[in-house]
């Protein structure tokens, strides 16, 4: 038996990518944790008002110049998370703009 197809599928979509942000950044904290990184007052801070904003109103941006209109996150949310992650995995942080690191 099929299930029934939602009534608005924009709106299914937008649900479905809040959710895959809300989890994105449960697993980014969760990690840290586990992995006893400790995370700077500014990155707990962003973490947790992140969460707040994506769970009370579905996005944690309200200029749409800053990322896509159905993306619960805007574009440097998104690259600052990456770069938690990262942290929390212990690797190093990606170089930005395609710079190369100098050699020593």
């Amino acid at each position: 038996m099929r299930s029934k197809p939602p009534a608005n599928p924009y709106q299914a979509a937008r649900e479905a990518a809040k959710r895959r942000a809300l989890k994105a950044l449960k697993r980014a904290k969760r990690t840290a944790e586990r992995a006893g990184v400790a995370l700077s007052e500014w990155e707990e801070e962003f973490l947790g008002s992140v969460t707040e904003r994506v769970d009370t109103y579905g996005r944690a941006f309200g200029d749409p110049e800053k990322g896509a209109m159905g993306a619960p996150l805007s574009a440097m949310q998104g690259r600052k998370l990456k770069e938690i992650e990262a942290k929390a995995k212990g690797e190093t942080p990606r170089a930005r703009f395609g710079r190369k690191p100098r050699p020593e």
